[in-house]
């Protein structure tokens, strides 16, 4: 019999992520199956990891696919090549999907679209949209149409809160799928070099460069801030950094004024003891597992961090991604776990009044205790890569 076939169509890094982890519980649950995927937004590099052949053409636009946040953006990604680029990734689907046997698709209304126009069943995986933001989702009528389509089969949900709320509102193929990436978040046994009973709090920078450089400088600032007001309370930092970042350090320690040493920075501050950032590009799970508390600048790290129930301080960067709109979404997402500090990118007196409220937050143990509590409840049980796999596999017929 001839092995079946899925094409996989995301748009967004993060969109990329959760299928890449779904297609790695395929592979374990169904070596046979064939899969392709057709990234919408950047290079597809969580594909590419997988050796997942690519069937159309990708390309990094300038506002990395968070137009959204600002229209100037968007005008950019026009220049850039937005409109052809879109239309040849479509041609490429259209021309692949007859001999599939499956569509899945993560995202909002530009994947849903693709997937719908293929003619071929699909399921559809909304990972970028929730209920939570404001206690109801309303989706776009062209979206709800491609969702309500007999072709789709199921519409998968980040958060139990989401799919109860599409029900309500009578799509009744939604259903809880939760963070696929969660399912892999347990530590790898990396020696951070940890100080028992010292609270550990974790940097999240990103990982689209160059911003995520501006928000580490951002987050380093922050750091020399906490160590002023610390006043007797001992800490520890960790940094999860990408590859990129980490082949940075020499340079963003000389522009701010700290020393680095394979991968150690460190700042001395005249009359007071040093203080020391520990950055990794292989420990992000060891990281989030064992801190405290997180400086977040990102979305689905932090996002992770929230749904394991830490409590997570937002400082608004430059951009494109982590501006003030965005921080304030996140903190409508992620419920208590999240504070923003700022309104507008970080300033000294944002970054003092940032630094007090990390003081205050390790010291809380009641706020603490309420966090691992929320964030586990909004996001739901791990093992969402598993619920998608199995079902994908239950359509074709591989599983019974």
């Amino acid at each position: 019999m001839p092995s079946q076939r899925i094409l996989f169509i995301s748009n967004g890094h993060g969109e990329d992520n959760h299928t890449s982890h779904v297609i790695q519980t395929l592979r374990q649950l169904c070596p046979s199956l064939e899969m392709a995927a057709m990234p919408i937004v950047g290079e597809g590099k969580a594909y590419r990891s997988l050796n997942i052949p690519i069937i159309g053409p990708t390309q990094t636009m300038p506002s990395g696919g968070f137009f959204y946040m600002k229209r100037l953006y968007l005008l950019k990604d026009f220049q850039s090549g937005l409109i052809g680029l879109t239309w040849r990734q479509l041609q490429a689907v259209l021309q692949y999907a007859p001999d599939c046997d499956l569509i899945m698709a993560t995202g909002d209304f530009i994947s849903q679209t693709f997937a719908y126009l293929t003619k071929r069943p699909f399921v559809s995986f909304i990972s970028c949209l929730s209920a939570l933001y404001e206690g109801r989702l309303r989706l776009n009528p062209l979206l709800w149409h491609d969702l309500n389509s007999s072709r789709c089969l199921a519409v998968f949900t980040r958060d139990p809160y989401t799919a109860s709320d599409l029900q309500r509102q009578g799509l009744a193929k939604a259903k809880f799928g939760g963070i696929p990436a969660l399912d892999r978040l347990v530590p790898t046994g990396k020696n951070l070099h940890l100080i028992p009973d010292v609270p550990a709090i974790a940097l999240l920078p990103g990982s689209r460069m160059p911003e995520a450089a501006r928000n580490f400088c951002l987050q380093l600032q922050l750091v020399r801030e906490i160590a002023k007001v610390a006043s007797g309370q001992k800490l520890q930092f960790y940094a999860a950094l990408v590859p990129n970042l980490m082949s940075e350090l020499d340079d963003i320690a000389k522009s701010q004024g700290w020393q680095h040493e394979q991968g150690i920075l460190t700042y001395c501050a005249t009359g007071s003891s040093p203080v020391e950032v520990r950055c990794y590009s292989d420990a992000f799970n060891d990281i989030v597992f064992y801190s405290t508390l997180i400086l977040g600048m990102a979305g689905l790290a932090v996002d992770l961090a929230v749904a394991s129930g830490k409590p997570v301080i937002q400082i608004p960067g430059e951009g494109p991604q982590f501006t003030y709109q965005f921080a304030e979404a996140q903190t409508r997402l992620l419920g208590i776990n999240a504070q923003t500090i700022g309104t507008k990118p970080a300033t000294p007196e944002i970054l003092q009044q940032a630094a007090r409220r990390v003081i205050e937050t390790v010291q809380d143990s009641d706020y603490l205790a309420k966090c691992k509590e929320n964030g586990p409840e909004r996001f739901g049980p791990p093992g969402a890569s598993e619920r998608i796999a199995r079902f994908l596999l239950t359509y074709l017929g591989e599983i019974k």
